[in-house]
């Protein structure tokens, strides 16, 4: 191709410069930059502030040669230098302006929060906080961050749901908990091109105690505000609330559900929307609700979007011929609508020569049969109030020489290309051998000036002529053609889906004419394939050994000639496992859920199947990664559910037929919140007269939620107007001191960890301690006296005395347990049971409450009458003789009377012929009895049982052994063969007849019983409570004498610990008393019997 001319001229053009906004450090050198292009070079000047600035005269300011570049070298007062400025690049056929630079210094001296004492922040629990940061202005903007300092260490702020940096660098707190005043909180500004980092002086927050608290608006304010953003800007809608539970932000446009498109970020937990590039779309109503369990508010941002202007279509240069015509389009828009204005050399065009064939219609400037006056470099300016866009286009009209150049051919078609270039425009005009035109039927001359021949034949062969001519002269290009065989492709490659690893085999061949020697190459994605040795040649076939993924693409088989080339082309697909998802980000955060999601990564040509999400929970060795859960192929969004009190991150797999992904990189660490469980069987329960003990289920370790559990304790007087009073501890009781006697209180507790307070339970009654009951029960009596039982009866205490809750009655006996009634009605009595028949009783009664019990009552004595006696203490059968059996008894164990004889049932044990059964009755001092056998083996069954007034007792049922003759005279030789037992009978004949003198010489003293006189026992309590919370009160009974009944009432009685029976104030029993059991084993008896006659024994309970 030919160029119009070596020294074609041209207009100035500005190709480089500084952006509008241009910060500088006045350190180092600053630089303004202007850069421009055009013939003859252009030349370069300054206005400052609209004015010309003469740059020559300034010493600290110098242009670079050939660009109109400033450098500012400042070493003295730099501050005049910042201006606004504006570059002008002129030759002879023009002038070009660069848009208005603003030059902004940076500060010698870092930027300094002003020095100042900041009052330590006092806020109750659960109010909302914010802490100012209003940083050092710029330029430019610092970033800014918190901290927290907690000696000796210090740690970004963590941000969360319920405490976040607002976009003008301001910490809120939806709510404040506990844990919020354990350190201090330190503003950070970091100023970039300085790379430093300034500190506010440390704000200390104190946390007093509150309740719930509806949601507040921290920022915006009020219900309402709006928002002014441009067309293409950064667009921030931010709503933090304050309340207690942390409230929970949900946005809506319009009045729908807001949609979260592509171009839009939801960020710090749901409190901002970004959109980088704001659009006219994006305008309309946002309403933002925060919500938690006391209420709701909302706000409506309204959104406007204006913009600065922008292109839609630029200015471009003309080069024109006189005479021809052209147009400057200079098409923008903006909102509002930008004004547009043209000006010419830079200035404005309304003030310019009035040139005939040139006018100006809106954002267009035509010319008409152009000339040379009309070259020059055109200026558009496309303003509105939000800013502004300039552009530069020349014009320029020349007289120049026509040129022509080569030929192209393709396909079946060739073209014969003939460019040109002329002023004023040429005419051409292609002919064959030089005769005629060619035009019409398969030939056709295209504007540019090429030649296309459809279909060529043999018979086109030959010499073409293109010829260009106008009035200032004429040129002609030639080009031979030969017609050849045409070129075809009969192997084309076939695209393939392999597994990464495989060997491929792309086949291509050709079919051409053979006086034009082909070549053919392979291009991958329209590079050239570099042989080695895994991608190889055989022929023209294309060969790929252990493909991978970096050899995935379209691949492109080139057969040329010096004719022309075809191609066929082919993809290969690679099938891999599939790439990491990325970019994970966690949201809508619960007490033990949360939102993870990702963008899946490229599944390399076999669909993902499912991800794999996997956790580390161990913030002391992290890396010991655990599988969470897996999940469908087609989601990137998923709902996690947690386990308390776990700092959680998290990755995840992708899974396809060919394997797994690599992890994806790490989400941000996720805590688990506050916790959610509510402390159960909470009590009160006072444990000396002027306090209280509340007590609680503590929350199990999984159940804690967070770090640091500890339990907020409320209470207030019931049915009182005093505030709620609360304290804090780690323990699972707390005690109140200073309360009065048995006062209700109402008691709730909460748990709460680092991460905020736990829900409160119900509000539960507790009394404070007790003491002592100040009166005794009146009027003690009994009733309906029986030989095991009696009813009792009592008059109640007045409940204001009592000192408490009323628990019980406890009746007390000598040796018993105490015996207590629950009161259930306004006569209080009740059944006193298992007393000891033909017994005396002393008893008193006193009031209980839950701790202490009151004085005694009116002592009353009573008796019991007799019962029938238990059965014999043993009952013993011998054999005697070998055809008798001897029986002999001991007295009842339990008389509970006088016993008055013994009665004996016995008969054999088969009963073979027909024996009846037999009855034998026996005086009080007869206690043995003994029978003939009808034969040796006769075996019987004998019972006896003894008698009072009342009635017979408990039989003793026994039977005998069996005798055996056999077995009697073995034993008879034996034992009287032995020398022991003939000692032992002398010593016993010995003894017998020492017995008959003793009983000879009583008998001669008289028959008379002797009669002593019953001891009264005394009450002895024993102040020892058991661990039941009963007392005891044992005394030992005497017993002097055995007496008939006749003589005296009083009566030994021996009495067994019995169970307790429990009654009601209406006589039924709901427990029982026990008492302590004697055995009475040494008896007087009198001479006047034959044989040795038992007394039933009589204790005596006072």
């Amino acid at each position: 191709m030919f160029t119009a001319a070596h020294n074609k001229i041209q207009p100035p053009t500005i190709i480089k410069q500084s952006m509008k906004e241009h910060i500088v450090d006045p350190k180092d050198t600053m630089i303004i930059e202007c850069e421009a292009q055009g013939n003859p070079h252009p030349i370069f000047s300054w206005r400052r502030n609209g004015k010309y600035f003469n740059v020559a005269r300034d010493s600290q300011v110098s242009m670079r040669r050939r660009s109109g570049t400033l450098d500012i070298y400042a070493r003295n007062n730099p501050e005049q230098y910042e201006a606004e400025y504006q570059c002008i690049a002129s030759n002879e056929y023009g002038s070009a302006y660069s848009h208005k630079i603003r030059l902004q210094l940076y500060s010698e001296s870092t930027p300094m929060w002003p020095k100042e004492i900041l009052e330590p922040v006092v806020v109750s629990v659960g109010l909302p906080l914010v802490l100012s940061c209003n940083p050092p202005p710029g330029p430019p903007k610092p970033e800014t961050y918190w901290m927290t300092s907690s000696f000796p260490t210090t740690q970004p702020v963590r941000q969360d749901r319920r405490v976040s940096m607002g976009v003008n660098g301001d910490l809120y707190f939806s709510n404040v908990l506990f844990n919020d005043s354990a350190s201090d909180y330190c503003c950070n500004a970091r100023f970039p091109y300085k790379n430093v980092i300034q500190q506010k002086m440390p704000v200390v927050v104190k946390v007093i105690t509150s309740e719930y608290a509806a949601p507040t608006w921290l920022s915006p304010r009020g219900s309402s505000s709006s928002i002014l953003v441009l067309h293409g800007e950064e667009l921030l809608l931010e709503c933090i609330a304050g309340g207690v539970p942390t409230p929970h932000i949900t946005w809506t446009k319009n009045g729908e559900d807001l949609v979260v498109t592509s171009r839009m970020k939801v960020k710090n937990f749901n409190k901002m929307i970004k959109i980088p590039k704001a659009s006219f779309d994006d305008a309309g109503e946002y309403t933002c609700t925060a919500t938690n369990r006391i209420g709701y508010i909302v706000h409506t941002i309204t959104v406007m979007v204006k913009a600065a202007p922008f292109w839609l279509e630029k200015p471009t240069n003309l080069v024109l011929a006189p005479e021809e015509n052209g147009r400057l389009i200079c098409r923008s828009d903006g909102a509002p609508r930008p004004t547009i204005n043209w000006f010419i050399n830079g200035e404005p065009i309304e003030s310019a020569t009035p040139q005939p064939n040139r006018q100006v219609s809106g954002d267009m400037l035509s010319f008409r049969s152009v000339t040379v006056e009309n070259t020059a470099v055109y200026q558009c300016n496309a303003s509105n109030q939000y800013g502004y866009l300039l552009a530069n286009a020349y014009v320029s009209v020349l007289r120049k020489l026509p040129l022509c150049c080569s030929y192209i051919s393709k396909g079946n078609n060739v073209f014969l290309e003939c460019r040109y270039f002329g002023s004023p425009v040429p005419e051409l005009r292609w002919s064959k051998y030089g005769q005629g035109t060619l035009e019409g039927n398969r030939f056709k001359t295209h504007s540019n000036g090429t030649l296309e021949i459809k279909r060529i034949r043999v018979e086109d062969q030959g010499t073409y002529l293109c010829v260009v001519s106008n009035v200032a002269g004429r040129d002609e290009s030639q080009v031979r053609i030969e017609v050849k065989e045409p070129m075809l492709i009969v192997t084309r490659p076939q695209s393939m889906k392999v597994i990464r690893g495989s060997d491929v085999r792309f086949e291509c061949g050709a079919k051409a004419d053979v006086t034009t020697p082909v070549t053919t190459t392979w291009m991958k994605d329209k590079n050239q394939v570099t042989l080695g040795w895994r991608l190889s040649l055989d022929e023209s076939n294309l060969i790929i050994s252990n493909v991978n993924r970096g050899d995935e693409g379209n691949y492109t088989c080139v057969i040329k000639n010096e004719l022309e080339q075809k191609s066929a082309s082919a993809c290969l697909m690679v099938m891999d496992r599939p790439d990491p998802p990325s970019n994970l980000e966690l949201s809508d955060p619960y007490e033990r859920t949360v939102r993870l999601s990702w963008v899946p990564g490229d599944s390399n040509h076999s669909p993902i199947k499912e991800y794999l999400v996997q956790y580390d929970d161990d913030d002391w060795l992290p890396g010991k990664w655990k599988n969470l859960s897996t999940y469908p192929g087609n989601l990137n969004s998923v709902i996690l559910h947690l386990s308390p009190f776990s700092y959680y991150e998290f990755r995840v797999i992708a899974i396809n037929e060919i394997g797994s992904s690599r992890p994806s990189r790490p989400s941000m660490r996720f805590q688990s919140s506050a916790p959610d469980v509510i402390p159960k069987n909470v009590k009160g329960v006072g444990t000396w007269r002027n306090n209280m003990e509340i007590s609680w289920e503590p929350l199990t370790y999984r159940e804690w939620n967070g770090p640091h559990l500890k339990y907020l304790v409320w209470w207030r007087r019931r049915d009182s107007r005093e505030e709620w009073k609360n304290a804090t501890t780690k323990w699972q009781k707390y005690y109140i001191y200073d309360a009065d006697t048995f006062t209700p209180y109402e008691i709730k507790v909460q748990a709460v960890n680092d991460f905020g307070l736990g829900p409160e339970s119900p509000v539960v009654i507790g009394y404070s301690g007790e003491d002592r009951p100040l009166t005794a029960p009146l009027n003690l009596r009994v009733s309906d006296i029986q030989s095991t039982q009696v009813t009792v009866h009592w008059d109640p205490v007045a409940r204001n005395s009592i000192m408490g809750e009323l628990k019980e009655y406890k009746v007390r006996l000598l040796a018993m347990k105490s015996k207590a009634f629950p009161v259930n009605s306004e006569e209080p009595s009740g059944f006193l049971t298992e007393l000891i028949p033909y017994s005396n009783y002393k008893m008193y009664i006193v009031v209980a409450n839950n701790q202490y019990e009151g004085p005694p009552s009116n002592t009353i004595h009573f008796s019991t009458p007799e019962g029938v006696p238990s059965a014999p203490r043993f009952f013993r059968i011998q054999q005697r003789h070998l055809d008798s059996i001897y029986v002999d008894w001991d007295l009842p164990a339990e008389p509970n009377g006088i016993i008055t004889g013994y009665s004996l049932k016995y008969q054999t044990v088969n009963a073979t012929r027909g024996e009846e059964l037999r009855v034998e009755d026996f005086p009080p001092n007869v206690t043995s009895f003994s029978i003939r056998r009808y034969d040796r083996y006769t075996r019987y069954r004998f019972s006896v049982a003894a008698r009072t007034r009342v009635g017979i007792g408990e039989w003793h049922t026994e039977e005998s052994p069996h005798y055996t003759t056999e077995i009697y005279a073995q034993d008879q030789v034996d034992i009287t063969t032995q020398g022991w037992f003939i000692g032992i009978m002398c010593a016993v004949a010995l003894i017998v007849l020492i017995l008959l003198i003793v009983c000879f010489i009583k008998r001669s003293r008289g028959g008379k019983y002797p009669v002593r006189e019953k001891k009264d026992i005394s009450l002895e309590p024993v102040d020892d409570k058991d661990q039941e919370g009963s007392f005891d009160y044992r005394g030992q009974p005497s017993m002097e004498a055995m007496i008939k009944r006749s003589d005296s009432d009083d009566s030994l009685v021996d009495y067994g610990e019995g169970g307790e029976i429990s009654f009601n104030e209406d006589g039924s029993f709901i427990g029982q008393y026990t008492g302590t059991r004697r055995d009475v084993r040494e008896l007087d008896f009198g001479g006047s019997l034959e044989l040795h006659s038992p007394l039933n024994t009589i204790y005596s309970l006072a």
